[in-house]
């Protein structure tokens, strides 16, 4: 059977962060059992649409999936198990936040059936917790990361560099904290200021790019020799914890999103749709899915495996391509092409979003 993603997306939150740009919603007195209750009727209707597959991961992303009964989540991954074969050693990942946390709450949620918790801290250090509009603490940051890492045996935390004015010394100092709690994998985000956004709003100006590039640099070579190695442009952590629903994603595998905003990719009879909730579907071309494996392959850090991007389109990565750009960046050190397999070097991941430009072209 092949194997298949879910996405579950819950997304309400206590309230919007100002850099955030994601589909979100800011209320109270939510409804949370009707809610589910449309979930369940979307996995019903997903599985008369794909049957024969076994389900590798489940996320629960958002949004904050965190105010999220943990009653309903059984539920959700109870019903999940019903209708699939699912893998032995199946992810099944909930994103948290400090500021919602519950009595038991994560102890509720790993005996729900979450198997990995992602925890969003963001920042270190109060001041800048602010800044980000965060409504939790440090104090309360440290009290999760305690109980994710007692509660958890596999687990993440997030957190946002390049923040404005940011000091790279102070950074690695926090890096280093963040490094030695324990925690099994770390993603670590850019912070942009997105169209729409209050800090884009408000005039925030994003971190001057040379340095926020050093510091980018100077965050992977740090992580490589404390044992979280990249292994995608945002993430870094030893092989054997490298999060299985993310790397469907990069790597071209099937997925349904289920909740507002959601979307997914999969194959029926040889076409490949584009999912949007709820239900509407686009059919893409072979070369439209290969450009979409172009831009999320080279990402991770093993690059793009030929063989694999053709089983998946049906189009030869070398036909697709621009065989001239790709000639040139890999003269210029940007990239490596080898043993069937096209991946981005340290100099390339700095202006990966250039070099994918100019193979698509």
């Amino acid at each position: 059977m092949k194997p298949l993603s879910v996405y579950f997306h819950w997304p309400y939150c206590k309230s919007k962060c100002p850099y955030c740009d994601f589909f979100k919603l800011v209320q109270k007195n939510v409804d949370q059992a009707s809610v589910v209750d449309g979930y369940i009727k979307e996995l019903d209707y997903y599985h008369q649409i794909l049957p024969d597959y076994c389900v590798q991961s489940v996320f629960f992303g958002g949004g904050t999936p965190s105010l999220l009964n943990p009653l309903y989540v059984e539920r959700l991954i109870n019903h999940v198990l019903s209708l699939w074969c699912v893998d032995k050693n199946c992810e099944i990942t909930l994103e948290a936040n400090p500021n919602s946390n519950r009595h038991q709450m994560f102890s509720d949620l790993k005996h729900a059936g979450v198997n990995r918790l992602s925890l969003g801290v963001q920042a270190l250090n109060d001041q800048d917790l602010k800044f980000l509009g965060r409504t939790h603490t440090l104090v309360d940051a440290r009290q999760s990361i305690e109980e994710v890492l007692t509660v958890f045996d596999n687990h993440s935390m997030d957190l946002i560099y390049a923040r404005p004015n940011q000091n790279l010394d102070v950074w690695l100092q926090e890096l280093n904290e963040a490094a030695h709690f324990g925690f099994k994998h770390l993603s670590l985000y850019q912070l942009t200021i997105e169209e729409g956004t209050v800090f884009e709003k408000k005039g925030i100006q994003a971190l001057e790019e040379g340095k926020a590039a050093e510091m980018y640099s100077k965050t992977v070579e740090f992580l490589r020799h404390n044992g979280y190695p990249r292994y995608e442009v945002s993430n870094f952590a030893p092989a054997s914890f490298e999060s299985v629903h993310n790397k469907c994603y990069w790597q071209g595998d099937e997925y349904i999103g289920i909740g507002q905003s959601a979307h997914g990719r999969f194959k029926v009879r040889g076409k490949h749709y584009a999912s949007v909730h709820p239900h509407q579907f686009e059919i893409l071309s072979h070369d439209e899915r290969a450009e979409e494996l172009v831009i999320m392959g080279l990402r991770l850090q093993k690059g793009i495996e030929k063989q694999h991007f053709k089983d998946i389109c049906g189009v030869d990565f070398d036909a697709f391509v621009n065989q001239d750009k790709l000639y040139d960046m890999v003269s210029k050190g940007l990239l490596v092409d080898e043993k069937g397999c096209v991946r981005a070097t340290d100099k390339g991941f700095l202006i990966l979003d250039k070099i994918i430009e100019n193979l698509c072209v």
